[in-house]
Order: structure tokens, then C-alpha cells, then sequence
């Protein structure tokens, strides 16, 4: 991947793991609703297109709430 690059990526979102997990939810998204921010991408993959938006500061990751429960941690 050359662009944008993994250092650039990496100060916007602090952990490898976490940038993996939102760029591959965002890619899903835009797969299935074909919702694309309006801008214009150099990627034409939907992982390129979610890495684009998190470099272009589109795409943050949320503070989640501890108190929730998801089924599948049950």
C-alpha cells in the first residue's frame, strides 16, 4: 500500500489493530450502501477508498461505551 501511507495513517488513528478494524467496517459500508463521502478517491478498492477517508481526518474512531453488551461477547 502506498498510499496513504502506514505512518501517516498511524497518527490519526494510535493502533494498527484499530485502523484495520474501522477501515475494514467502512469498506463493508461502502460496499453494501454504496454511500461514499464527496471527495475524490486515488483508490478504487473500498479498503483504499475507508484508508483515503481516515487519512483525509473523515474517519475516526469512536469511543465506545463499556457498559454495552454485544451478543456475541455473551
Amino acid at each position: 500500500m502506498l498510499y496513504p501511507s502506514v505512518d501517516s495513517l498511524k497518527e490519526k488513528i494510535d493502533s494498527k489493530y484499530t485502523l484495520v478494524s474501522l477501515a475494514a467496517k467502512r469498506a463493508r459500508e461502502l460496499q453494501e450502501k454504496h454511500n461514499e463521502q464527496s471527495m475524490k478517491y486515488v483508490s478504487h478498492k473500498n479498503v483504499g477508498k475507508a484508508l483515503e477517508e481516515v487519512s483525509a481526518g473523515l474517519l475516526n474512531k469512536q469511543k465506545t461505551d463499556d457498559s454495552i453488551v454485544y451478543e456475541d461477547e455473551i
